[in-house]
């Protein structure tokens, strides 16, 4: 029986998207599930080489001068990674501050055989999803061999995996400090912006926090449109269903093996 208690408490923890893992995306099938082992406090590689998208060679040192949010990906995907791109380009609309002077996003994709060529193409894309000016070297978009793709990946804790053509990866972002020290994990595609100017902010401070945005992202969504917050009622419904279902469960489990003796002599049965 006292086993079935944090049993109880897991199963609650992962209907609220507590799980120890980020988000997860292009999961092969029969396959271990993928995401982001969070390495908050945790240092990038700042050494680590890339090519940027007008062919320039430089390392992460190079970029990484300011607040950073990185979105790791690939450029030739056709469908989640775009999905990843415009939702940072829609957040980014009304980000405060200087694009390129008081913060910075980098892409890197985990295709080694991507060359610049695609990051150009994904750069225009990514960049007319804002629908605004926005400085071009304020998002540079990076290729790599697999051995520094690797050191940034490893770094971040993130898990990703060729399958066929395409690959498997979380969707997400990680936000480090001007020092390349990792403060911050987002996920999803829809990226709220209180949260990532929040995020931007403790990484020009220096401050770590942990992943809160799960629990606000998984209550209440976001109107781009009215670019107000709402409780989403159905996940909250669910929530409240899954723990009066959970205590019923729990007191039948608790009451179900009380016997109660039938009265009679020395108690006897």
């Amino acid at each position: 029986m006292p086993r079935r208690i944090p049993a109880l408490a897991l199963a609650l923890a992962l209907v609220l998207g507590l799980g120890p893992s980020g988000a997860r995306a292009h999961e092969g099938s029969g396959q271990a599930p993928i995401g982001f082992d969070e390495k908050l406090g945790g240092s990038i590689p700042l050494n680590a080489s890339f090519t940027a998208e007008d062919g320039r060679k430089l390392v992460l040192g190079d970029l990484v001068t300011r607040p950073t949010i990185f979105v790791i990906a690939y450029y030739r995907c056709k469908s989640e990674c775009n999905s990843l791109m415009v939702g940072m380009a829609h957040a980014l609309r009304d980000l405060s501050g200087e694009p390129g002077k008081d913060w910075q996003v980098i892409s890197v994709s985990v295709n080694p055989d991507e060359i610049p060529k695609d990051a150009q193409d994904k750069q225009a894309m990514a960049l007319a999803s804002i629908e605004k000016p926005f400085p071009r070297d304020a998002w540079p978009f990076l290729t790599g061999d697999k051995a520094n793709i690797d050191l940034l990946v490893d770094a971040v804790g993130m898990d990703y995996r060729k399958n066929g053509e395409d690959y498997d990866h979380p969707l997400g972002a990680i936000v480090v400090s001007p020092k390349g020290v990792i403060v911050r994990y987002m996920y999803g595609v829809d990226f709220l912006p209180v949260d990532l100017s929040m995020s931007v902010m403790e990484a020009s401070a220096g401050l770590v926090r942990p992943t809160v945005a799960k629990m606000l992202r998984f209550c209440m969504s976001y109107d781009p449109n009215s670019r107000r917050f709402g409780f989403n009622v159905l996940r909250i419904s669910g929530i409240v269903i899954t723990i009066v279902v959970g205590g019923f469960v729990l007191y039948l489990t608790l009451s179900g093996g009380r016997k109660r003796r039938p009265e009679g002599k020395g108690g006897e049965r």
